[in-house]
């Protein structure tokens, strides 16, 4: 099977394993010549355009900044679906908005060729250690077609339905990843100002239930998918005395705590509705009704998903 990759100057070095996932192997850096040289020089051939690199492959990656450029390599002049081949498949690792991609693909079925979306998650890290999680989108028979190439650079492939859903998966990961890390630094620079050795009160949170993703591992297919909040494990009412003295706690020291403050209003919410003698999940309640849907799947079972949860920091 021939595999043709198509990036820009760094995302391309960090793709080495999806290059080298095929018997052959076409590559195209419109940034970096030298970096796509690298390849050719380890047996990949050069390609002029995307169009030539889809005219000789049988699965086509690109892994790109954004949509702009998604949608340049894919539609544009001298693009893949110029080149592309009747049962040809087009896959974008990149993170890129799923209307995109879900427009995209029409437009390669008329020529008989397939698209996945399959964003990745790792960082550079991951990458080059094939410690990644690839999200997949689109028409499952390709994807289990396709599956053991993916599987040369991910080691948690995943199908996450049809296409645009892989890029739906990515953006919910990335955009819950950033409200994280805003609600740990506001937590830490609040624990080292109030006199709280850095690296003590980093062991302490990881060695705790937050620090171990319990919420997310437990709780949520627990209470969240079966909307059962009635057999607490922590009540809304412990914790919204909690958040409310973190909040004291920074006013005391003057740190800014904007997630921590909207955390204490959602809770004040929550109570306001009578749900105190409630597990503290119940706010979930709250945004299922802004957003008017319900998240829910309750045949996942939630011992055996409790045991993603991660080992104790000194275990070895």
């Amino acid at each position: 099977m021939q595999v043709g990759c198509l990036s820009k100057a760094r995302k391309l070095a960090r793709q080495q394993p999806c290059c080298g996932a095929g018997d052959q192997r076409s590559v195209r850096d419109d940034l970096r010549p030298d970096l796509a040289a690298s390849f050719v020089d380890r047996g990949a051939r050069s390609a002029a355009s995307p169009a030539e690199v889809a005219r000789q492959c049988d699965v086509t990656f690109t892994s790109l900044p954004g949509p702009a450029e998604v949608e340049a390599v894919a539609l544009g002049s001298q693009g893949i679906l110029e080149g592309i081949r009747s049962g040809a498949v087009y896959v974008d690792l990149s993170t890129s908005r799923p209307t995109l991609i879900r427009q995209i693909e029409p437009q390669f079925r008329v020529k008989g060729a397939h698209v996945l979306d399959a964003p990745v998650s790792g960082g550079k890290t991951g990458a080059a250690t094939r410690n990644l999680a690839v999200m997949v989108g689109g028409e499952r028979e390709i994807y289990e077609r396709i599956k053991p190439i993916l599987e040369a650079f991910g080691d948690k492939v995943f199908y996450a339905g049809a296409i645009g859903a892989g890029s739906i998966c990515k953006l919910v990961h990335n955009m819950i990843s950033l409200g994280v890390r805003q609600a740990i630094a506001e937590g830490l620079t609040l624990g080292v100002k109030a006199g709280v050795d850095a690296e003590t009160l980093w062991e302490c949170v990881r060695r705790g239930s937050t620090g171990r993703l319990r919420y997310l591992h437990e709780s949520v297919p627990r209470n969240v998918f079966r909307k059962d909040y009635d057999n607490p494990s922590f009540m809304l009412a412990l914790a919204r005395k909690d958040i409310a003295l973190a909040n004291e706690l920074g006013r005391e020291y003057n740190v800014p705590m904007s997630i921590a403050n909207l955390a204490e209003q959602i809770a004040i919410e929550g109570l306001n509705r009578g749900w105190g003698d409630k597990d503290s999940s119940v706010t979930f309640l709250l945004q299922e009704e802004a957003a008017g849907i319900e998240v829910r799947s309750p045949n996942v079972d939630y011992v055996k998903a409790g045991k993603f949860i991660s080992t104790h920091p000194d275990a070895t």
